[in-house]
């Protein structure tokens, strides 16, 4: 599908035109824009949200459509310490790091986009010297009420300047699920630069884009991310910074995860690493296609495949008079619902443990959001899981639903009935 005519499109790290799409997934509200009850006849802002890819250094990424000033604003309603799996996986990081690095009191580690304090308070517990960087005021004054140094700002160059002239270099830089979430992704690896010490390290959590084309994992597209990384894309950005991937961790989390490590070019942990890691999923991703074109428009098919099962699976629920709920109001869901065209009158309502979303409704679909026992009351006929990656500690937290016959499903990767013995 070409571009319309006069519309440019460029990559955001080394400015290539991009002449086509490879996913448009339409005009769509921000996934995290919960509705309030007084706003809900209001009209809301939708913003094109299309997929591209650049023909030179293959960064997948979709165009700046809202600013991130407007998405991560003093109401932003995620808040990681909420997720009991995600706190152990922090956990099991922090106590790895904290042992292969050496960090000890003399240390000081940073945290780009902080949240609530669910991962700094390790390091506090441990004396080691910490800071979180936070741009949203709803998740940073959790993070300071816990006792956690926060900064209230977003992370660039100009900040990594100030802290570091104030000799605050690093020794780790944690950057989890964040570096997809800045549009001027020069400015920000940047500071990574100047921010960390010569023998320094940064750690990189993201979700790998070869897992996402893997397992058809589309609703991972919302306007938070501007990008979606493989090892091939990341080290060509990294490298331009004389920044370099000296070794990876594969993840299980958000459907396929990498933890990368990296520090300046040609210093101690560089040069002392062979970097088997790195080159092998380098291989796997050369192996699957992704130094193509062609691969990357695999996505809108499966999408579409998915979307006509997941509907029709619905309507044929309906018309037998089934109750639909979902769990969990996660921007993820919000991209599928979204696409899919769904709104209250299949879906009932979704429930969600975090207070700030309750009472409030999901951006574009309007679909109700009620606590978590409002299942006990309703006792619906199926339930739907829409933030799926994280569908096995959700099983266990609803498996009273077998009481009364319920079931359980999720639709990404693919149509599964969850079981509940």
């Amino acid at each position: 599908m070409p571009l319309p005519k006069g519309l440019k499109m460029k990559c955001k790290f080394c400015k290539t035109k991009i002449d086509e799409p490879i996913f448009d997934l339409g005009n769509t509200a921000i996934s995290n824009a919960l509705i309030k009850e007084e706003d809900f006849h209001n009209k809301e802002i939708l913003y094109p949200l299309i997929l591209y890819i650049c023909p030179k250094c293959f960064l997948v990424q979709i165009d700046e459509q809202a600013s991130s000033k407007v998405i991560f604003d003093d109401e932003y309603v995620y808040f990681s310490s909420l997720s009991l799996y995600w706190l152990e996986h922090m956990q099991k990081y922090s106590e790895h790091i904290i042992n292969r690095l050496d960090l000890s009191e003399k240390s000081f580690v940073v945290e780009i986009a902080s949240n609530d304090g669910y991962l700094l308070r390790n390091f506090v517990s441990k004396g080691i010297d910490c800071l979180g960087i936070e741009p949203t005021k709803s998740t940073a004054k959790v993070a300071i009420s816990k006792g956690i140094p926060t900064l209230m700002d977003f992370f660039d160059f100009s900040l990594a300047k100030r802290l570091s002239n104030e000799g605050k270099k690093a020794d780790l830089i944690i950057a989890n699920n964040v570096l997809a979430h800045v549009p001027t992704i020069n400015n920000f690896v940047s500071g990574f630069k100047e921010l960390l010490k010569p023998e320094g390290t940064i750690t990189i959590e993201f979700p790998h884009v070869l897992r996402m084309f893997e397992k058809n994992e589309f609703d991972t597209i919302y306007h938070e991310h501007y990008f979606y990384f493989s090892i091939y894309s990341l080290k060509i950005i990294l490298l331009e910074h004389k920044l370099s991937i000296y070794n990876i961790d594969e993840l299980d989390t958000h459907g396929g995860s990498l933890r990368v490590y990296v520090t300046h070019v040609n210093n101690r942990l560089d040069i002392g690493s062979d970097k088997a890691s790195v080159n092998s999923i380098l291989e796997q991703e050369m192996e699957a296609g992704m130094g193509s074109l062609r691969y990357y428009k695999s996505l809108q098919k499966n999408a579409f495949s998915i979307k006509k099962y997941f509907l029709n699976y619905i309507t044929r629920q309906k018309s037998e008079n089934k109750t639909i709920v979902a769990f969990g109001a996660a921007a993820k869901g919000n991209t599928f619902l979204n696409y899919c065209g769904v709104k209250s009158d299949f879906i009932d309502f979704v429930v969600d443990e975090t207070p700030f979303k309750i009472g409030k409704y999901l951006p574009q679909s309007k679909i109700p959001i009620f606590p978590f026992d409002k299942i006990l009351e309703v006792r619906p006929d199926i339930i739907i899981i829409l933030p799926w990656n994280h569908k096995e500690e959700i099983v266990k937290k609803l498996s009273f639903v077998k009481d009364w016959g319920a079931i359980i499903v999720v639709f990404i990767p693919k149509f599964e009935v969850l079981n509940l013995e």
